[in-house]
Formats: C-alpha cells, sequence, structure tokens
C-alpha cells in the first residue's frame, strides 16, 4: 500500500490577531508622531502671531514717526520760505525806502530855495512899499489902488513864505520818519537773512542747499524724514516677511491637523474593525 505524505501548511509569520495589532501600532505611532507635529506646527504659528503683533505695532509706530517727520520738515521748509520772503521784501522796501528819502531830501532842497526866493521877493516888495508910501506923500496924483495892491502883495508873499514853511517842516518830519523806518527796515532785512542763512546753514541766498556737512536744522530735518521714510519701509518689510512666514506656518499647520485628523480616523476604523473580528 502506497504511503501518502501529508504536506503541512508553512505557518504564517502573524496570525489574524497579531497582524491587526501590528497595524493598531503602527498607526497609533503615526498618531502620535502626527500629533507631534501639530503641537510643533502650533506653537511656530502661536510665536509667529506674536511676532505679527509686534511687527504690526512697529509699522504704526514707523507711520506716526514717518508722520511727524514731514510735517516737522513742511513746517520748517515754510520757516525758511517766509524769512526768505521777508528778506527778500525787506530788501525791495529798503530800496524803495532809499529812492523815496532821496527825492524828499531833493523836494526839500527845492523848497528851502523857493523860501529863500519868496523872502526876497518880501522884501522887494516892503522896500518898494515903502518908496511908494514916501512919493505918495510927494506926489498925491499917486494912486491909491497902487498902494492897497503893493500892501496885498506884501501880505501874500508873507503868507506864502508861512506856508512853505510849514510844508518844509512837514517835509523834515516825514524825512525823518522815513529814515527811521529805512533803519527799522535794514534791521528787519539782516536778522530775515540770519534767519534764514541759519536754518538753511548756507553762506548765501544763491547756494544750492545740500545735506552733506550740513548742521542746520532744515538739513536735520531733513535728515530725520528720510530716516523714518526708510524706518517705515523697514518696517513694512519685516511685517511682511512675518505675515508670508505667519501664513506659510498655517498652511502647514492646517495640512499637519488634516493628516492627524486622516490617522485618527483610520485608527479608529482600525480598532473598530479589530473589535469587530
Amino acid at each position: 500500500m502506497e504511503t501518502i505524505a501529508l504536506v503541512k501548511p508553512t505557518p504564517k509569520r502573524y496570525g489574524i490577531t497579531e497582524k491587526k495589532k501590528a497595524d493598531l501600532d503602527l498607526l497609533t505611532s503615526q498618531v502620535t508622531d502626527a500629533q507631534a507635529v501639530v503641537q510643533q506646527q502650533l506653537a511656530v504659528v502661536s510665536s509667529l502671531n506674536q511676532k505679527a503683533i509686534k511687527y504690526q505695532g512697529y509699522v504704526v509706530e514707523a507711520e506716526n514717526s514717518r508722520t511727524q517727520s514731514l510735517s516737522n520738515k513742511q513746517l520748517a521748509e515754510q520757516v525758511v520760505q517766509n524769512a526768505l520772503d521777508l528778506t527778500q521784501n525787506s530788501e525791495i522796501a529798503f530800496s524803495k525806502m532809499t529812492a523815496a528819502n532821496e527825492n524828499t531830501g531833493a523836494v526839500a532842497k527845492e523848497m528851502a530855495a523857493l523860501i529863500n526866493k519868496l523872502i526876497y521877493s518880501v522884501e522887494i516888495i516892503n522896500k518898494l512899499s515903502n518908496l511908494v508910501i514916501r512919493k505918495k506923500a510927494l506926489n498925491p496924483l499917486i494912486s491909491d489902488d497902487l498902494i492897497t495892491k503893493i500892501n496885498a502883495a506884501g501880505a501874500d508873499a508873507n503868507n506864502a513864505v508861512a506856508l512853505t514853511l510849514n510844508a518844509l517842516k512837514s517835509i523834515f518830519a516825514a524825512q525823518s520818519l522815513a529814515l527811521e523806518s529805512e533803519a527799522i527796515t535794514a534791521l528787519e532785512q539782516k536778522q530775515a537773512l540770519t534767519l534764514y542763512l541759519t536754518l538753511t546753514g548756507k553762506k548765501s541766498v544763491n547756494q544750492t542747499f545740500t545735506l552733506k556737512d550740513n548742521k542746520s536744522i532744515l538739513a536735520l530735518l531733513a535728515t530725520a524724514d528720510i530716516e523714518a521714510k526708510s524706518a517705515y519701509l523697514e518696517a513694512n518689510r519685516a511685517n511682511d516677511e512675518t505675515t508670508r512666514q505667519l501664513n506659510s506656518a498655517t498652511t502647514q499647520l492646517n495640512k499637519a491637523q488634516i493628516e492627524l485628523k486622516s490617522l485618527e480616523d483610520a485608527l479608529a476604523a482600525a480598532n473598530a474593525a479589530a473589535l469587530a473580528s
């Protein structure tokens, strides 16, 4: 009788229970790793959130500083322009006052000459009047009307002298006031020019304004404005970079959370299947 040898099946390395347990252990390990990744990403996002808040504050401060520095610079430029306008207007006024004073002086000389001529005329008229009166005493035929007209002419001449003297007095008073105004205007022009040169650091009005080696108020404010603008741009760049990093970290966190949820669902399903078997 022929003997039939029974071939035993090769035993599997893992039984069903062991295979499921190994899968569960793997899923559990993956979930644990995913949870660690999520916690790490949460920490990164939280840190970047704090950093973003801080840098947003820097941007606000830089914007306020930029606005204030620009306002200070513009105000200084207005003061400089006002000083320049005052300098130029004072110079024009001084020039016109000088010309007016010269004209007033010329008029005063002409008035003085006129007074001399009027006084001379009065003397001539008085002599003529005395002469006619003496002749009248010797010659009754000389008209009384002639004597009256000569006397009237003398009175008119005396009045003209008086009026001209008053006019000359007014001219001298006006000239004195004009000279005083001229001196004040000259001082005003000098002080306005000094203020302008001090504010700009220039040596003359026609010199070009530059920031190099310039320690004037306008230069300092202009430099501060440039630095404030640069600081604002730098704060904006830093804030934009932080926002980019935060967005990237948030995206990574979302991916990690989705991955964790998927693994947790898979682990829950595997546990349910293991319990059902």
